[in-house]
């Protein structure tokens, strides 16, 4: 079938937790740690006592997935970061003294609220009111992974795998591998509530700059049963995508969970949208003039223009930047939303964090956002249509002006031209003459790629053709060029782990020719072949241990994380192995990745059912390394 791949600590001491063994559900706890890393082994566990069935929406099937017997290493609760609040209602305390009429007429109106118990306790009714046994946005039948998969897994595993991972993936398909796994409709481990786990995966999602998805995943709780790890991720994910707005509910049912300056600009922000103008221009305006360091000028002004548009009469605020020597995401995602121009001193030394933003900003100019759109499509975060689609726009927009401009008209001429040869010259063009082609270009041909026919006119070219069109997956357009390349060259070894169904294994002959022609530092490409060929299965035992004494590339070396991921993959739990790798797969570029983390990932990734997500990566090794 024509693979489209669904778009989707090694360290430190909270990894400690993959010491937990994993079993089969339906067997004995069994270890898989190497001896001296071993906890005792657990005594059987007593069969539970006969309960009521449960209903199949509220409590997964037990034995629909393996299990990690628990280590006693957690307790249930929030041990990475949360603030303790709880998950619904503000709490405030109860005092038998009434106020005086002085204290009385300094309340503000939520304040006056809250006092008299009139203050909504919930935002939907009872009846609607959605359970959080299940959250998540991708359905197993929508492309998502099983909804039990992490069900009976140690929830102090879980956390830390999660809690672990920063954010940035060496690997673009790495990235879409682990965004699938977190978008996708799971149970929370036991022992951790569903709005613990939501928000757990939202502030990863954040981390990786998936801002949109992170939003998606907050919004699937019901505000009331946020706690402050998923208010404060649901917060960034608003702020970061522009929709300030998406906030509102929060402000309302739960305005003091904060008091930080950021808070109070936004909930009276939000009070000038629910009507009352009068009230949110005074609070702004005492902000404003506030002596308080807290306050920075351009911070309170960007919020009344904001708060303008709901009528307040301030849309002629005027927006001064001379005494800005930063950007923030408050700043940054209040200026985008407004239109407001930013100056170039400030976005010249911006951060990543700002470009994933702008990817997806609609208010931004073009140029901007095709700055941004090129670091998501490097990370993952933009897909190769997706990227197509914001240079079409350039295109309609100004013609071939400028650089992006002339970019969209080559790629226009990559797609339709009728001579296959003037479409190749308009992809190189594309590319650029770098002994490198940069990974965004890749990804923008893609499409383009895998019209050109595979010809021997054009076998000087297959490398960087296949290489492209492997970044969106096109696994049966590149399997054309079978015939085409060189045994033991550089398309060659794309192909050699980026097929399906591969024919036979790959010989130790090959992988030395491929060697003669690597001129990479210190032989990493090859490296990354044998890598990526072991994890898949494609070469024989012996050709794998007579390579990995060759390269040294210590492939048998088994630690927690390795033990954890490869037993994960061996039951076939594909969720666990994605979260696990992305733990092993941290960092900005393919130099921070070893060709052991690559077998044992690519190994777990295939025997989960998720090869096809392993042949992308093993290619994107070959290719980027």
């Amino acid at each position: 079938m024509n693979m489209r791949v669904r778009a989707g600590l090694l360290a430190g001491a909270g990894l400690l937790v993959l010491a937990a063994p994993i079993a089969m559900a339906a067997g004995n706890p069994e270890s898989i740690l190497p001896p001296g890393l071993d906890d005792p082994a657990p005594a059987p566990a007593p069969a539970p006592a006969p309960a009521p069935a449960p209903s199949p929406a509220s409590e997964p099937n037990a034995n629909a997935t393996p299990v990690v017997q628990d280590t006693g290493e957690g307790d249930g609760g929030d041990a990475s970061g949360d603030d303790g609040e709880d998950s619904g209602g503000s709490g405030g305390g109860s005092s038998s003294r009434l106020p005086t009429l002085e204290e009385l007429e300094a309340l503000d109106t939520d304040e006056l609220d809250e006092l008299l118990g009139l203050k909504p306790k919930f935002d939907i009714p009872p009846a609607q009111r959605r359970s959080t046994s299940r959250v998540g946005i991708l359905n197993e039948d929508e492309g998502g992974l099983p909804a039990v998969s992490l069900a009976r897994q140690p929830q102090a595993l879980v956390r830390a795998a999660i809690a672990g991972t920063q954010g940035r993936l060496v690997s673009r398909w790495g990235h879409i591998t682990l965004r699938r796994a977190l978008a996708s409709r799971l149970a929370p481990p036991a022992g951790m509530s569903g709005s613990e786990f939501a928000g757990l995966r939202a502030q990863l999602l954040n981390r990786m700059g998936e801002f949109a998805a992170a939003r998606a995943i907050a919004q699937d709780v019901d505000v009331d049963a946020w706690n402050g790890r998923l208010a404060n991720a649901a917060v960034d994910a608003y702020i970061a995508t522009g929709d300030v707005l998406g906030a509102c509910p929060l402000a309302v049912l739960r305005g003091g969970y904060r008091d930080d300056a950021e808070w109070r600009m936004l909930r009276s922000i939000c009070t000038a949208y629910a009507g009352e103008a009068s009230r949110a221009r005074n609070e702004l305006v005492r902000m404003r003039e506030s002596e308080d360091a807290e306050f920075n000028a351009i911070d309170v002004l960007l919020a009344q223009r904001f708060a303008g548009a709901a009528g307040l009469g301030n849309n002629t605020v005027t927006i001064e930047w001379d005494d800005v020597d930063e950007l923030t995401p408050w700043r940054y995602g209040l200026a985008a939303a407004l239109g407001a121009t930013i100056p170039e001193r400030l976005l010249d030394d911006a951060g990543p964090y700002y470009q994933r933003s702008a990817a997806t900003l609609p208010s931004l100019p073009l140029s901007l956002r095709i700055d941004g759109a090129r670091r998501a499509a490097r990370e993952g975060i933009f897909s190769s249509s997706a990227l197509v689609d914001l240079y079409s726009q350039v295109y309609a927009a100004s013609g071939s002006d400028g650089p992006a401009g002339a970019d969209a008209a080559q790629l226009r001429t990559a797609y339709i031209d009728a001579d296959p040869a003037a479409r190749v010259a308009a992809l190189r063009s594309i590319w650029g003459d770098g002994a490198q082609i940069p990974h965004d270009r890749q990804v923008l041909t893609a499409y383009a790629s895998a019209r050109i026919p595979a010809s021997d006119q054009f076998a000087a070219d297959a490398g960087p053709l296949i290489a492209s069109m492997l970044t969106a997956g096109l696994d049966r357009d590149a399997a054309r060029w079978s015939d085409i390349v060189d045994e033991g060259g550089m398309a060659w070894g794309m192909l050699a782990v980026g097929l399906p169904d591969a024919d036979g294994g790959v010989s130790s002959g090959a992988i030395d020719s491929f060697r003669d022609g690597d001129d990479s530092t210190g032989k990493r490409r090859t490296r990354m072949l044998v890598a990526g060929l072991a994890g898949l299965g494609r070469i024989s035992s012996g050709t794998r241990n007579s390579w990995n004494r060759e390269l040294n590339l210590e492939l048998t070396r088994e630690t927690r994380w390795s033990a954890a991921i490869s037993r994960a993959g061996e039951v076939e739990n594909a969720a666990l192995v994605a979260l696990l790798m992305g733990v092993g797969m941290q960092g900005d570029d393919w130099n921070r990745m070893t060709p052991r983390h690559l077998y044992h990932i690519i190994s777990a990734l295939r025997q989960s059912g998720l090869e096809a997500e392993a042949r992308m990566i093993a290619a994107e090794a070959v290719s980027r390394a």
